[in-house]
């Protein structure tokens, strides 16, 4: 079973190439961002909880994002050929607790990490959010978002770097070329 972590800060463009990857190598696509919409939707007590601290731009609890994700993967079928983990871990708790859960199913998976430079990736979130309309894609929410990932979630590099699964990737090209790069990478971990 092929896992994947993408990792790389909000608009390096984890969810445009997670499509990709489900598309080529037929993987089972698991966005956090997704789950806690859905949660959200749901009109939950949790989801109204995590409403209030995603509208702030500050991210969940490791225990309630743990909770989700344990969730998820006694759900998998029996035939899936992998995951892709788009946006968590976003922790070094959270790295450890993913490779936890994954090792009780005999599995594991590797760390791409998409790149892209600042201005990038504050032009992309704007413009998605004038097209989406999603509230947290404004200029201070954004600001105060790529500040969290780089002081909490960046440092899981290091983390799947030692463990010898992770892979750089420069994202600040167009999706096609990053594409090119992560297929490379994806095709001699299918082996």
């Amino acid at each position: 079973m092929l896992n994947i972590i993408l990792g790389g800060a909000p608009g390096s463009g984890k969810g445009t190439l997670s499509d990709i990857i489900v598309k080529n190598y037929g993987l089972q696509h698991l966005s956090t961002g997704d789950v806690l919409r859905a949660e959200i939707a749901s009109g939950s007590k949790l989801g109204q909880e995590i409403n209030d601290i995603i509208s702030l731009g500050n991210l969940i609890p490791d225990a309630q994002m743990i909770q989700l994700l344990q969730n998820y993967i006694a759900t998998l079928p029996a035939d899936c050929k992998g995951v892709i983990f788009d946006g968590f871990p976003r922790t070094v708790e959270q790295a450890h607790a993913l490779t936890q859960m994954l090792d009780e199913h005999n599995m594991d998976a590797y760390m791409l990490d998409l790149y892209a430079e600042e201005d990038v990736i504050i032009e992309r979130l704007l413009n998605r959010g004038k097209i989406g309309g999603r509230a947290d894609d404004n200029l201070e929410t954004i600001k105060k978002r790529l500040r969290i990932y780089n002081e909490t979630t960046r440092p899981i590099s290091d983390y799947y770097l030692r463990r010898h699964k992770y892979f750089l990737i420069n994202s600040n090209i167009n999706p096609e070329c990053t594409w090119s790069q992560m297929d490379v990478i994806l095709k001699q971990l299918a082996q």
